[in-house]
């Protein structure tokens, strides 16, 4: 898996390309570590270059949210696309979360 990440305003904005599945879902969750260590609590997570997730990789996606929300902080996702779009519809994730087209929508909604 991999990550490539920029601030923009008060955003974290991290574009994460491979699978999140349960071989990755312990990269994500120490990114999201690593993110809460800098004091990043506003976090976008640019979704364009997933190619497969599962239920491992939403684990990870849940514990991440949960303590972004504890410290006041909050995930936002873009460019959901094909299998993952489905798969976040499915679980109820598009519920939970706040979902944009864009990078920039997501920075500005």
């Amino acid at each position: 898996m991999d990550f490539s990440s920029e601030k923009i305003g008060k955003y974290y904005t991290v574009a994460v390309a491979g699978r999140l599945d349960a071989t990755t879902a312990g990269q994500f969750v120490e990114q999201c570590n690593d993110w809460l260590d800098k004091d990043e609590t506003h976090i976008v997570v640019d979704m364009a270059g997933i190619e497969y997730i599962s239920s491992a990789g939403l684990r990870a996606i849940l514990a991440s949210a949960k303590k972004l929300k504890s410290r006041g902080g909050e995930i936002r996702f873009c460019a959901l696309a094909g299998m993952v779009a489905d798969v976040f519809k499915m679980s109820g994730f598009t519920a939970m979360f706040k979902i944009f087209e864009t990078r920039e929508q997501a920075i500005s909604g």
